[in-house]
């Protein structure tokens, strides 16, 4: 109406290459293995979609301090109740999401990815080895890749349960990764 201010917008990532940014169904939520590629392809989705990105695990960092350091001082248990509190509020944003790789062992997460646009990141083993090089990742302190596959495969039910999309991001660019992801999430707004 005249004479009223304007609502407040929230500004929103330029989308790439100045293309138009697509209309998806926010929020997109990438669950997946450590090292599939979350936060890399998150954030170039984000962009693409013309959406905020929200890394769970570095909103943990920002909120409560280095995840190795909360694992050592407080233990799995605790980490993973606030880790249920900050995804819990990250998928009622419109944005693109990346859950850290245990994320899906809470059943009420699991309730929550009901419906949504959830996208599996899956990674081969021996194209995780080099991504996981030099990371500070407690879950894999003693065991390295055999530790990450024991994981994996003991979360593989989860993230079938939950994914409307399996994507395999081992030997493919990110660019066409972000636009599989958008083809498929358009098709469902």
């Amino acid at each position: 109406m005249p004479g009223e201010p304007p609502a407040a917008a929230q500004p929103k990532p330029a989308p790439v290459h100045g293309a138009a940014p697509r209309a998806v169904a926010l929020p997109i939520v990438l669950v997946g293995p450590m090292g599939a590629g979350k936060s890399r392809v998150g954030g170039r989705l984000a962009t693409s979609v013309g959406a905020p990105f929200v890394d769970t695990d570095q909103r943990i960092v920002e909120r409560y301090g280095p995840i190795d350091q909360i694992f050592a001082r407080e233990g799995e248990e605790y980490f993973r109740v606030i880790e249920r509190e900050v995804v819990a509020e990250a998928l009622r944003e419109d944005a693109v999401v990346s859950l850290g790789g245990g994320a899906v062992l809470d059943a009420d997460t699991r309730d929550d990815l009901a419906g949504l646009a959830v996208v599996w990141l899956q990674v081969a083993p021996e194209s995780v080895g080099p991504r996981l090089a030099g990371g500070t990742r407690p879950l894999l302190d003693e065991g390295g890749l055999e530790r990450w596959t024991e994981i994996m495969q003991a979360r593989r039910p989860l993230y079938e349960a939950v994914a409307g999309l399996a994507i395999e991001t081992s030997r493919r660019s990110v660019a066409r990764i972000v636009d599989e992801i958008t083809e498929w999430a358009g098709a469902r707004a």
